[in-house]
């Protein structure tokens, strides 16, 4: 879009979408960029559910980086600290409030803690702004149990559901035969989370995966956008419509 689009939206009515995540790995089939690209492909399904509710949505340019210590040890991973990002999205919210934005949805698949908190402390100190900040946590359970049966395990970083939806979005950068050859990994980082890991080494991960990654299919994957879309969507309008 141009500027002068832009100026004559109908701000408004529009929900600003920002897709975020980071630069980490993916195990040895997928791309590093993986969380993003599912980030994007829920920020799209979303507007669409918008705009069949009546709002307008913009999609804005992803933010690529963000805490991603349990793959620090993997080359490759690229990672700043918890508060690099809630500084940013939250200058990113000051700067669309200015404008009259209705609302800044993130579109986030990134599960990381401390990721996770960073873009709660936005939401949190947008509260009592004019903007509101709306960033479903998929991790909790009415949004988890939407969603397929590998996610609500645990087991689900670079297994069945992410490649699924890597698969239906940018088929062409899954190492496809690699990811044939892989054996699940069962290991639920949700549990390790809980028992105090902190690396994916610790959690039981030594390629950087978890689940059953020879299992996706880019069909899954056209479902869980969906799904995924519909959750951010709906997150927004309870939010702006109560």
């Amino acid at each position: 879009m141009t500027w002068e689009e832009v100026r004559d939206l109908e701000r408004e009515r529009t929900v600003a979408i920002l897709p975020v995540g980071a630069v980490e790995a993916h195990g040895p089939h997928l791309p590093l960029g993986t969380d993003v690209i599912i980030a994007r492909a829920m920020a799209r399904a979303g507007a669409a559910v918008l705009a069949e509710s009546g709002w307008g949505a913009v999609l804005l340019p992803p933010i690529w980086y963000s805490a991603a210590p349990f793959a620090r040890e993997f080359p490759g991973t690229v990672g700043v600290g918890p508060d690099t990002l809630t500084l940013l999205v939250g200058e990113i919210a000051a700067s669309l409030r200015r404008q009259e934005f209705a609302a800044l949805a993130l579109a986030n698949a990134h599960l990381d803690p401390e990721h996770l908190a960073s873009l709660e402390r936005v939401v949190e100190e947008s509260a009592e702004g004019d903007l509101p900040v709306v960033a479903p946590n998929l991790a909790r359970g009415r949004h988890a149990r939407r969603l397929t049966r590998e996610f609500q395990s645990g087991a689900c970083h670079a297994g069945r559901f992410e490649g699924s939806v890597i698969l239906a979005e940018a088929p062409a950068l899954v190492r496809t035969e690699v990811a044939r050859g892989l054996a699940p990994n069962p290991a639920s980082l949700s549990e390790a989370i809980a028992a105090g890991h902190g690396t994916f080494h610790e959690a039981g991960g030594p390629r950087a995966y978890f689940g059953w990654p020879a299992e996706a299919t880019a069909v899954e994957g056209r479902e869980t956008v969906a799904e995924l879309g519909r959750i951010l969507a709906e997150a927004v309008l309870e939010e702006i419509e109560g």
